[in-house]
């Protein structure tokens, strides 16, 4: 299953690299589907196959609050037959584009999960929009996005009932690993640190307390101040972590300068969060992305 699919993805972006989409083919006659994030677009990939045309928006090892895009993928966005995007104020660069698409049908993942709230830093109690860390809340994704496939034209409904319970017991499969996984941890150890707030979901399905983000907020746009770096040394400091988190996204040189700073032996991991990486690199899929980033924590808090 898996190798198809990243050959797709491939194909996908040697076209948009030459100034091409996907619906350029003009002998294809199959519906398109306009996803936003890579994550979304896989995942949507995964559940129709080649019964439809999918084009992401957002390339890879791309950062989803700032990722823009040219003026025939925006023409594309507006002539497709479905538009899927990850909502709750996270494709801000995309915003304005995804608004002037008010025309085509559209899903909106962050509108189909149960929402929550950043707890601190200058987003606290607005909607925090990292669901994907949950693989229970990317299954609830699945289950409603389902039915809107199945209502396009060219689909069809139980070859495409057959990929997403499919997919579904994938999700469940990684669930069940990451809960495995993450009770090795010791209670004292089961803290994290990262560039800005995007595991909130992930700490309350798996049991963990969120230290705090080197970027006190739920985009990586904002900057942090000399107080909100002396909060966290100090708050390293009681808790003793052994490993702090940089996101493949985003630089991890203040990362790497906050451990400097704490005066102890703090570890900086590399993890993918926030977009998937290319076919070839580490994290080309939704699926591997969460099991390597589960990896990389158990061994970086148990170590």
């Amino acid at each position: 299953m898996r190798a198809p699919r990243i050959f797709a993805a491939f194909a996908v972006s040697a076209l948009a690299a030459i100034g091409l989409t996907a619906c350029s083919t003009a002998d294809d006659t199959r519906p398109t589907i306009v996803v936003s994030t890579n994550i979304l677009g896989d995942v949507v990939e995964e559940l129709v196959g080649d019964q439809a045309q999918v084009v992401t928006l957002m390339k890879p090892n791309a950062d989803p609050h700032s990722f823009e895009i040219s003026a025939q993928e925006a023409a594309t966005l507006r002539s497709a037959d479905l538009l899927v995007s990850n909502g709750l104020g996270l494709e801000e660069g995309l915003q304005q584009h995804l608004d002037a698409a008010d025309a085509v049908p559209a899903f909106v993942a962050g509108d189909v999960v149960e929402v929550l709230d950043y707890s601190e830093g200058d987003a606290a109690g607005m909607p925090d929009s990292h669901f994907w860390t949950d693989p229970e809340r990317m299954i609830d994704v699945v289950d409603a996005i389902e039915p809107v496939l199945a209502e396009i034209d060219g689909i069809d409904a139980e070859a495409l009932d057959e990929t997403v319970e499919d997919y579904r017991g994938e999700l469940q499969a990684l669930d069940a690993e990451m809960t495995d996984a993450f009770a090795t941890i010791p209670d004292e150890r089961r803290a994290l640190v990262t560039n800005h707030h995007v595991f909130g979901y992930l700490a309350e399905r798996f049991d963990f307390d969120i230290v705090g983000a080197v970027i006190p907020g739920g985009t990586t746009l904002a900057a942090p101040s000399a107080s909100d770096l002396a909060d966290l040394v100090d708050a390293i400091d009681e808790t003793g972590v052994p490993a702090i988190f940089a996101e493949s996204s985003s630089p991890d040189r203040l990362v790497q300068a906050l451990a400097s700073e704490a005066n102890v032996q703090v570890e900086v991991i590399e993890l993918y969060t926030e977009s998937l990486t290319g076919p070839d690199e580490g994290a080309p899929d939704y699926l591997t992305m969460m099991r390597i980033n589960t990896e990389r924590i158990t061994t970086g808090l148990t170590s």
